[in-house]
């Protein structure tokens, strides 16, 4: 039999405070039904489905199933059985919570009338990863009741697992053959030799769910004292023995995150990473970050759990926030664990795709509502969903097809040297990268040169070119170009930037239309992707708000008709081309973009002038291609707007730059774009947004990055080809 494939929509509903945050409405989960044909075209054979307490027992005794009705029929019809979640990260409605001598009865009741109104389901999972929310809750506080002490965390485990206890006998008295898929995230603990300790007593801790619910904690275990001096009592720890309920299914969660290490240099660290034990103090950080050695990860999680348990284990979660390609790596390093160890024996049940929707918040462990979305399978910002290639791999992985996508080839970022941040621990293990080549065009150009940057960082093998290396207006050293290096996709970013000389310069033409038409034949010819930039300036201004894809161009000068011409010359010859239209760029990386000279003039103490009638969105050059290589990576094609979220005058763009790094925006002069020598007309407003997708942050957000990446920049970058194997 083969490993199946599971998926779910992230569904945490946990509290901060009085404030209950819950992800189903923000990923739009809660709203679409066609979510669920959506996860059942992937050929997924179960659904962790969430019936979540909090979300469905809206006041004590009172149920609002009509939510879960819909959705439990149509995943009938579909033929995706579900695995019923009813906890997730929570503390169980406003009437309760973890520490609630009650909630073990309360959780049991609730999973009683969800049994009774839901018989066919015969999955159940009625409380996620129970020690890390009792770890997050009792003992960091970062969850309600936000209690830090050993005491806490202990009562709130102990009453989870007693929850799940009664809430699967609950369950089969109306279900009999239910059975139990209980999750944990077990990440590995790593640490400085003379911490070994602490990491010996929080690796036996990880299992320490595992371990009660199979009644295999008792005076012998490691962690008995533990728990007898954290307030359990003798005779509620072996009652665990004396009346087990062993998961039928043990599933795992691991996340590059959840290893661990402990250091003792602590002169290494920011505050923020230290901590201790009361006897020592030290560091906790990501141990992919510091350790020479790669981490565990999926197959070693794997191996000691079956071997630990000898039950049937599944990987109930995969999930990474990160770039595309690197999420496409993780799940695929997930899936050939899971078929390792199924070849060598054990019993691997399934691979899940979790956060099929994406997440939100969890940079900030959802502590807080900043935003900070994830994408997943589908990205929600666009309506519907946009399919990912994520997506793309989930199917194929499915029905047992082999993975198609280049980036797959390279090593994941936990895998290459640049993941340490700190001096490393032992000797560093590293994979290179390899894989297809992405070609990058305009090897001198700002675009270009932050393309490479940001493939570097991605471990996207990539060639830069110069003008030698490949004539984008000769098709035959286009095609040798493409046979030489053999890419997966090129990335257009040369051209005729100067605006103004455009409007008497013939070369402008050549490079602005005739490149990229020979680039989109010789693409459309060889199988290639091809990403070709366009701009702002195809619009007129008339409109006065901001400029979607759908509308029509209509430019006013030069520049601004070659570049539409080449958009419409590029979709004619490759129809699976993307194009972008962006604007106003602004980076870290190079000397010569507005936001850069206008605080290197008021440092100066110079006034510094800037049109106040021509309103744009400025574009953070990072952000841009980001998000433009995840659309390339996704597979995406058609035009596409990209360009930081808000609009602005130079003038006032120049004003916020000087605020942000405390300068005088006195020395801000706004005049009339007439008045700058511009021979060319611009629009009054060519502001973009997107109707298809919303996939860049906001301004503000641009601008704080800048300074956070500029302070990190080299001083200088070199003006020769990068390179990757």
């Amino acid at each position: 039999m083969r490993v199946e494939l599971w998926a779910g929509p992230e569904c945490t509903l946990n509290r901060v405070g009085d404030r209950f945050k819950d992800q189903l409405p923000a990923s739009g989960f809660a709203h679409r039904i066609d979510d669920l044909d959506r996860l059942a075209e992937l050929g997924i054979r179960r659904m962790r489905f969430p019936i979540v307490w909090e979300r469905t027992e809206t006041e004590r005794g009172c149920y609002a199933w009509d939510w879960s009705d819909q959705r439990v029929a149509r995943l009938r019809e579909l033929g995706v059985d579900p695995i019923a979640g009813l906890v997730h990260h929570g503390s169980g409605p406003a009437w309760t919570n973890l520490l609630d001598p009650a909630f073990p009865e309360l959780l049991a009741e609730y999973a009683a009338r969800v049994a009774e109104r839901y018989p066919g389901i015969t999955m159940w999972t009625p409380v996620n990863e129970p020690l890390t929310t009792a770890r997050f809750s009792g003992l960091y506080g970062l969850w309600y009741p936000h209690q830090r002490d050993d005491a806490s965390f202990v009562r709130a485990l102990l009453n989870e697992l007693r929850g799940t206890q009664l809430a699967m006998r609950a369950i089969r008295k109306v279900i009999p053959g239910a059975q139990l898929v209980q999750t944990e995230d077990l990440g590995f603990i790593s640490a400085s030799p003379s911490l070994q300790y602490q990491a010996d007593f929080e690796n036996l801790r990880r299992w320490l769910g595992f371990d009660l619910l199979t009644g295999n904690v008792g005076p012998d275990h490691g962690l008995w004292d533990y728990l007898r001096s954290a307030g359990a009592s003798e005779e509620e720890l072996l009652s665990f023995q004396l009346d087990p309920c062993p998961p039928d299914i043990v599933g795992i969660n691991s996340y590059v995150t959840s290893e661990r290490y402990l250091d003792a240099r602590v002169d290494l660290y920011q505050p923020r990473d230290l901590g201790g034990n009361g006897r020592e103090r030290y560091a906790d950080v990501e141990a992919v970050r510091v350790c020479g050695n790669f981490i565990g990860g999926f197959e070693a999680r794997l191996r000691e759990t079956s071997e630990r348990y000898g039950l049937p284990v599944a990987i109930t979660e995969v999930h990474l926030g990160c770039t595309r390609e690197e999420q496409l790596r993780w799940l695929h390093q997930a899936w050939r664990a899971a078929e390792t160890l199924r070849i060598e024996g054990h019993d691997i049940r399934a691979v899940t795709c979790w956060a099929a929707f994406g997440t939100f918040d969890w940079n900030s462990l959802v502590t807080r509502d900043d935003g900070h979305y994830e994408p997943g399978l589908w990205d929600v910002r666009s309506d519907p969903p946009r399919a990912t290639a994520v997506a793309t791999l989930a199917r194929e992985l499915a029905h047992g097809q082999a993975p198609s996508h280049p980036a797959l080839d390279a090593p994941g970022w936990w895998q290459r040297e640049q993941r340490l941040a700190y001096p490393p621990q032992g000797e560093v293990e590293a994979l290179a990268v390899r894989g297809r080549t992405l070609l990058i065009t305009g090897a001198t150009g700002t675009l270009g040169q932050a393309f490479a940057r940001v493939c570097a960082q991605r471990g996207l093998p990539y060639r830069l070119l110069r003008r030698t290396d490949m004539d984008v207006a000769d098709p035959a050293s286009v095609n040798a170009a493409i046979e030489r290096w053999q890419p997966w996709a090129i990335v257009n970013t040369a051209g005729f930037v100067r605006v103004d000389d455009a409007e008497d310069d013939a070369r402008q033409w050549r490079e602005n239309v005739s490149g990229p038409q020979v680039l989109a034949q010789a693409c459309a010819r060889q199988g290639v992707k091809l990403l070709n930039f366009s701009t702002d300036l195809v619009f007129d201004g008339a409109k006065g708000v901001p400029y979607v894809e759908s509308d029509r161009p209509q430019p006013l000068n030069a520049y601004g008709r070659a570049k539409h011409e080449a958009e419409r010359r590029v979709l004619a010859f490759a129809r699976d081309a993307l194009v972008v239209r962006t604007a106003a760029f602004f980076g870290p990386w190079d000397a010569h973009n507005f936001v850069t000279l206008t605080l290197q003039a008021l440092q100066r103490g110079e006034a510094w002038k800037a049109a106040s009638d021509q309103w744009v969105s400025p574009t953070y050059v990072p952000h841009l291609c980001h998000a433009a290589l995840d659309l390339l990576v996704d597979g995406e094609s058609g035009v596409w707007h990209l360009a930081n979220r808000g609009s602005v005058s130079w003038s006032e763009l120049a004003c916020m730059a000087a605020e942000a790094a405390g300068l005088d925006r006195a020395l801000v002069r706004p005049v009339a774009g007439a008045l700058l020598g511009q021979r060319a007309p611009r629009p009054r407003y060519s502001a973009l947004d997107s109707e298809i997708g919303r996939l860049m942050p906001t301004l503000d957000d641009g601008m704080e990055r800048y300074f956070q990446d500029a302070a990190k920049a080299a001083p200088a970058q070199p003006q020769v080809e990068l390179t990757l194997p």
